[in-house]
């Protein structure tokens, strides 16, 4: 058999096995869902089952009651009327039935809960399941990748160095331009202006003193927020959480404050052990998954997204999703989608792969998966 034909075979491989595998982790969240569902409907069952026995309780006394007043009517025939003797079997009978109805909703509720029990246990093992035979699923396409890439390895080598050559010079002109247009628009800007107010502070002092505190006060909070925005441009340069904490918090810290910050919710999850990677790697990876969350926000007009981190022993495998507009993968990029350009060179840049599925109406998922090697450090 060619190379070529083996280097196919497992490449269909592996697509079919991440198609399985995004279909098992669909059917685990569906799972978790419904566990969900069914744990609000049984809690709803047994407040109603207890509602029902307490009235059972309350007709059982009513009916011994009933049945007091008949024995005393039977026993006291002269002081009763046929009319009363009726009146009182009558409310015995209804009573009895009431009770017998009520008796049988209780039967029908403990039966139905037993049910639902049965099915959230079912539910629960198909989802535990399910995330089993991703991680498992996950351990197969990493040796399986890591087969692939072994095949060409020689020749690959002499493209990537190469490419990434040129992705690292790419990278680094568009993060200067970056940083430099968002200093010129900012901080520049905003001490020029801190410049004009001080000088206008001096004028106050000679001619209106009585107005400078109140614009000294402001020129304070001028000041502080647009320190604050220094600040944004140095974790921008190098996020201090990914030193401290690890890829995983980061990220999901990154998530929180974008929440706050932009308003759309971004769901975090982690799968696999965590553990840290060179630093280049951790870098790499979360300007990749930044790039992606602003690319999002931007253009995808999306009210929710997710990012989910797969650690196995070979890979680590990135996929961020969001339920917006979509595109078209088939048209050529813009000009002006530096945020995509961006993502494929961090990834060359790991010597690891980007996949992308959209299309109009129907969101957009971001696959990233690059190889671990012996890099990883506690």
């Amino acid at each position: 058999m060619k190379t070529f034909d083996l280097d196919k075979i497992l490449q269909d491989t592996i697509e079919t096995l991440e198609k399985s595998k995004e279909q098992i982790f669909e059917i685990a969240e569906h799972a978790r869902a419904e566990c969900l569902r069914l744990e609000k409907e049984m809690n709803q069952i047994k407040e109603l089952t207890l509602r029902v026995i307490d009235e059972v309780d309350h007709w059982e006394r009513e009916v011994k009651k009933a049945r007091v007043r008949l024995m005393k009517v039977n026993r006291e025939l002269n002081r009763y009327s046929e009319e009363d003797m009726k009146k009182a079997y009558e409310e015995v009978a209804e009573l009895q039935v009431k009770v017998a109805l009520l008796q049988e909703r209780e039967k029908q509720l403990k039966a139905k809960r037993h049910e639902l029990e049965i099915s959230h246990l079912s539910m629960v093992r198909t989802a535990e399941k399910a995330e089993k035979l991703v991680t498992q699923v996950g351990v197969a396409m990493s040796y399986l990748t890591s087969s692939l890439q072994n095949i060409w390895e020689e020749i690959e080598k002499l493209q990537q160095q190469q490419q990434v050559g040129f992705a690292i010079i790419r990278a680094q002109e568009e993060e200067r331009k970056r940083i430099a247009r968002g200093i010129h628009d900012g901080p520049a800007q905003s001490l020029a202006n801190v410049v004009l107010r001080a000088e206008y502070c001096e004028q106050l002092l000679d001619k209106k003193p009585e107005l400078l505190k109140q614009e000294l006060q402001g020129l304070k909070e001028f000041a502080r927020a647009n320190l604050e925005e220094i600040r944004k441009i140095i974790f921008d340069l190098r996020p201090m959480d990914l030193d401290d904490l690890g890829l995983v918090p980061a990220i999901q810290r990154y998530a929180m404050d974008f929440e706050c910050k932009h308003g759309l919710p971004v769901e975090v999850a982690g799968i696999g052990n965590p553990q840290r990677y060179s630093s280049p790697k951790e870098v790499a990876l979360f300007r990749i998954i930044q790039e992606a969350l602003t690319n999002i926000r931007k253009h995808s007009r999306a009210t929710q997204a997710r990012v989910i981190m797969e650690m196995s022993p070979l890979n680590i495998t990135v996929i961020i999703k969001d339920n917006g507009v979509g595109f078209n993968v088939e048209e050529p990029l813009n000009d002006d989608c530096f945020g995509l350009r961006g993502m494929k060179e961090w990834a060359a840049f790991l010597r690891g792969t980007i996949k992308i599925n959209s299309q109009p109406g129907s969101g957009t998922t971001i696959s990233v998966r690059v190889p671990v090697e012996e890099e990883v450090r506690g």
